[in-house]
Formats: C-alpha cells, structure tokens, sequence
C-alpha cells in the first residue's frame, strides 16, 4: 500500500515538475482515488532482477546510442520473443519497458498468447 502510494506519488512529481505544498496535497489525493491493482502481488525476485536488468540497461542504451551515431546501422527486422511465464500485467510492462529502452530494439506489439513483437535495428550482416 505505501509502495503504492510512493510510487504514484513520485509519478506525478514527475508529471507536473512542482513541488508545492498544494501540488503535494492534489497528488496525495490522486494517489489514494486512483484504482487499486487486482492482480497478485509480484515476487520480490522477479522485481530485484528488473532492477537489476535496468541498471544493465542503462549504460547498453548509451553505448547502442554512439554505436548508432558512429556507425549507422540499416538492416531493420521483426521478430517475436517469447514472454517468461507467469509474468504479472506489471512485469509485462517492466519487459516491454527494457526491450524499447535501448535505441536498437523496440516492442510493437504484445501479443496476448504470450509473444513480443519486436522490431530491431542491425547492422547488415555481409556473407
């Protein structure tokens, strides 16, 4: 519930850029109105190794970023990536979240039978 409520809080700080006494009041509000999450609780693993996937991300969206201003890359393809079973709608948003974080890849689609859409953008491979 306070994680929640941290979360959302935080959310619409960084919506709204505005500290004020008043706008933390309006947030607070807003934070307690919105609806609350139905689905189960996701395990503290699966939310340690999303943390962990993003600070690996991080410095991976810098590198693709000056690989793809150095070097242009202009083979594009689609391809489909599996989703891990048992991911909560929150995960599914976490994965999704990472694979268009980095300049390279981007989902296009998710698919509900349990599949990614994924667009890349490659070098071309020369034979």
């Amino acid at each position: 519930m306070i994680g929640h409520l941290i979360l959302r809080l935080s959310l619409w700080f960084l919506l709204t850029a505005n500290f004020s006494p008043l706008n933390t009041i309006i947030g607070i509000g807003i934070a307690f109105l919105l609806p609350r999450n139905s689905t189960s609780p996701e395990r503290l693993k699966d939310l340690l190794w999303g943390i962990g996937k993003i600070l690996i991300a991080i410095p991976q969206a810098y590198i693709e970023a000056i690989e793809l201003i150095l070097r242009p890359h202009l083979h594009e393809e689609i391809v489909m990536e599996r989703v891990k079973s048992r991911r909560s709608p929150g995960l599914v948003f976490l994965d999704i979240f990472l694979i268009t974080f980095t300049p390279k890849t981007t989902v296009l689609k998710y698919r509900d039978e349990g599949w990614y859409e994924v667009h890349h953008v490659r070098r071309k491979q020369t034979p």
